[in-house]
C-alpha cells in the first residue's frame, strides 16, 4: 500500500521543481533581452542576428522582416560596420521588464521599456553619415515573443513600438512626429536591399498618442490592460 504522505511529497516536490524551471527561464528571457541592449550599445550587429530564433520576425516602423535572414537585412544598416565607433554615443537602457513563460514552456512573452541616447560628438560628425549629425532621446516598448529553440530561449517576435524621438536642443517639447535617424522603407526586398519582406502603417509616435498593447492582464482585475482603446 502507498504511502499517502509519499504522494503528497512527491506531488510538491514536482510542482516546486516545475516553478523552479520557470523562475530559471524567466531570469534567461531577461539575460537574452538586457544582452540585446548591451550589444545595441556597441553596434555588435552579428551577435544581436544570434540572438534570433530561426522563425522569427521583426517588427519595426512601418517593415516586417521575417527569419534570420530578415535579421541579418535589418541589422546591416550601418553597412557592415561591426563593434563601438569614435565619436558615436548609441546608450540603450533596457528596464521595467516583465516576463511570462508559458506553463509548457512552448512560448514566453516580455515587456521591456527602452530609453536610448544617441548621436554623433561634433569633432567626428565627418564620420558618419549625415543622419548621424542630430543628437537626440529615444524611448520606446519592446512587447516580444520568445521560444526555445534546441534547449535555447531566443527572440522568437521582435516588436519595438518607438514611443518618441526627441532633440537633445529643445526636448520632447519639439519632437518630430517621424524617425530622427532612420526613414521608413519605401518597398520591400529584394527592389531594396536591405528592406522588409512586408510593409505596414508606420505606428503613431509623439506628440500622436501610441500604445503597445500589453501581452499580461491587469495583476489585480484580471481585466485586459487598456481594454477599449484603438
Amino acid at each position: 500500500m502507498s504511502d499517502p504522505r509519499i504522494a503528497e511529497l512527491e506531488r510538491q516536490v514536482a510542482t516546486l521543481a516545475q516553478e523552479v524551471t520557470l523562475m530559471r527561464d524567466v531570469q534567461a528571457i531577461r539575460r537574452l533581452h538586457f544582452t540585446y541592449g548591451y550589444c545595441m550599445d556597441k553596434w555588435l550587429f552579428r551577435d544581436i542576428v544570434d540572438l534570433f530564433a530561426q522563425d522569427c520576425e521583426l517588427r519595426f516602423l512601418n517593415g516586417i522582416w521575417r527569419g534570420k535572414e530578415g535579421a541579418q537585412r535589418l541589422y546591416s544598416w550601418t553597412e557592415g560596420a561591426y563593434g563601438p565607433r569614435d565619436g558615436m554615443l548609441a546608450e540603450h537602457v533596457i528596464a521595467q521588464d516583465v516576463v511570462h513563460v508559458a506553463p509548457d514552456r512552448s512560448r514566453a512573452w516580455g515587456r521591456f521599456r527602452a530609453f536610448l541616447q544617441i548621436g554623433a560628438h561634433e569633432h567626428y560628425r565627418q564620420d558618419f553619415p549625415p543622419s548621424f549629425g542630430d543628437s537626440f532621446w529615444e524611448a520606446g516598448i519592446h512587447e516580444n515573443e520568445y521560444v526555445l529553440e534546441d534547449g535555447v530561449w531566443k527572440i522568437a517576435l521582435f516588436n519595438y513600438k518607438l514611443a518618441f524621438q526627441a532633440p537633445y536642443e529643445g526636448g520632447w517639447a519639439v519632437s518630430p512626429d517621424r524617425p530622427i535617424m532612420i526613414t521608413p522603407w519605401t518597398g520591400t526586398f529584394p527592389e531594396v536591399p536591405n528592406g522588409p519582406d512586408e510593409l505596414r502603417d508606420a505606428p503613431p509616435q509623439w506628440p500622436k498618442a501610441s500604445f503597445q498593447p500589453f501581452h499580461y492582464d491587469h495583476p489585480v482585475t484580471g481585466r485586459k490592460l487598456g481594454e477599449g482603446i484603438g
